[in-house]
């Protein structure tokens, strides 16, 4: 039995478009949404997951005229709809629309023709600024304009929704969604720093150390000596300020730099990108290691953890991340990573997936900022509010669904053959 036939859907509106949503939904299997239209009539499940509400008539034609992932986003951020309830739960409904490739030609011709005989957008949509990004891609000018279009919000924005120490990467939870974020990431802080068998008076080096939680953390508890990269000010002025308020001074510093600008001279014990990987692009990564292997001392280790795309992940269209979110990034499969790595002349000692820790994390997120949204608006925007949301549950979405994977990669720089890593695993796990 269709969606729209079932008991359910009896009390369908005579709206413009409602049957050509019929239509759309009849064989979507799933039944826990509510569709609420222009005139306040409702149509759909009387508990639903989320209501996809459709601010006038010509949202649907917004949406599926030319359909794709930047064409339902925009329809999103630019208010022809709204999702109430659990937004991650619009992207099962997103997802069979995008990949709906069942119906023949005439079919839709069909959809085509009743699509553009509805009405279009009334008002201008708002102006939102998005990335013009100049020179050529993943150069050093270049980087540092996409780096700053993504971070160099303002700080209270972020903080709206992050844990205390800003750490803007993947938690680490050990009781499921109801832990603590604060906790989760003060464990995945922790976590980082056992894998790298960090000691006090190591010299550490953080590629991409966002607003310094890392840094502070390892000077704090573990007392080494740590430099901290990024190519955003604004992250670097939160950082700086967080080394002074943490009183370690003597022990951190902060600077805006590429980590491509490090001198090789430079000799680091221990190395961490927590982050910042998926920044770097495929053509890179030779010399991101290789400058990672020419930093790091004979004996030291490597830790890089970073988003990665499932080899089997093969999106259509535009992106609506590169065109609002994130500009140049890329998420490479972790076998092209995993040999860069290797021919820089680094040896894999641990591979470990924290998809799921990075599903909570970003549900977590989605929460806050949602609970914080009126500050949100205030401090940015609606636009901005609406693609953080959107960009953030769809991320969460993704990595649920086993499209995005998290990896944690730790590599060492062998000394004579000898790795100075314990035989078992046991010290990471320690209370």
């Amino acid at each position: 039995m269709g969606l729209l036939t079932s008991s359910v859907f009896k009390q369908t509106p005579i709206q413009p478009g409602v049957e050509l949503l019929a239509e759309l939904l009849a064989d979507y299997p799933t039944r826990n949404f509510q569709v609420r239209f222009w005139d306040g009539t409702t149509w759909g499940s009387k508990q639903p997951r989320f209501t996809l509400v459709l601010k006038h008539p010509g949202a649907l034609r917004e949406m599926f005229l030319s359909p794709s992932e930047l064409t339902l986003g925009e329809s999103y951020i630019f208010d022809d709809l709204d999702i109430e309830g659990d937004i991650e739960g619009g992207f099962d409904l997103a997802d069979y629309l995008l990949t709906k490739d069942s119906q023949g030609l005439s079919q839709k011709l069909h959809l085509a023709r009743a699509l553009r005989k509805l009405p279009g957008r009334q008002e201008t949509r708002p102006e939102h600024p998005t990335p013009n990004l100049l020179g050529s891609a993943h150069s050093k000018d270049r980087d540092r304009q996409a780096i700053s279009f993504h971070y160099d919000l303002p700080p209270d924005f972020f903080a709206l929704w992050l844990d205390r120490r800003m750490n803007y990467s993947c938690a680490y939870f050990t009781d499921g969604e109801d832990s603590d974020l604060d906790t989760a990431q003060c464990r995945k802080l922790d976590y980082i720093c056992r894998k790298l068998r960090l000691r006090r008076g190591d010299r550490l080096l953080d590629i991409g150390c966002g607003w310094g939680g890392l840094m502070v953390y390892a000077a704090v508890h573990y007392g080494a000596l740590a430099v901290g990269i990024t190519l955003s000010v604004r992250q670097a002025e939160v950082a700086r300020q967080r080394i002074r308020d943490a009183g370690v001074n003597h022990l951190c510093r902060v600077e805006i730099c590429d980590y491509r600008d490090l001198e090789p001279g430079c000799e680091f014990d221990k190395i961490a990108s927590v982050g910042m990987f998926e920044h770097v692009g495929e053509a890179q990564l030779p010399e991101y290691f290789s400058r990672a292997w020419q930093l790091l001392r004979p004996g030291g280790a490597f830790l890089n953890s970073g988003i990665t795309a499932s080899a089997t992940d093969h999106r259509q269209g535009p992106s609506f991340i590169d065109r609002y979110v994130f500009p140049d990034g890329e998420l490479v499969p972790l076998n092209i990573s995993l040999g860069a790595a290797e021919r820089s002349g680094f040896e894999v000692r641990d591979v470990e997936s924290l998809r799921e820790h990075y599903a909570l994390t970003l549900r977590h997120w989605v929460r806050g900022l949602e609970a914080h949204a009126s500050q949100a608006r205030r401090i940015t925007n609606d636009t901005t509010y609406r693609i953080w949301r959107l960009y953030m549950a769809a991320s969460a979405h993704r990595f649920r669904s086993a499209r995005l994977n998290l990896y944690q990669m730790l590599l060492t720089k062998p000394l004579n053959g000898q790795s100075s890593v314990p035989l078992t695993r046991a010290d990471w796990y320690r209370n």
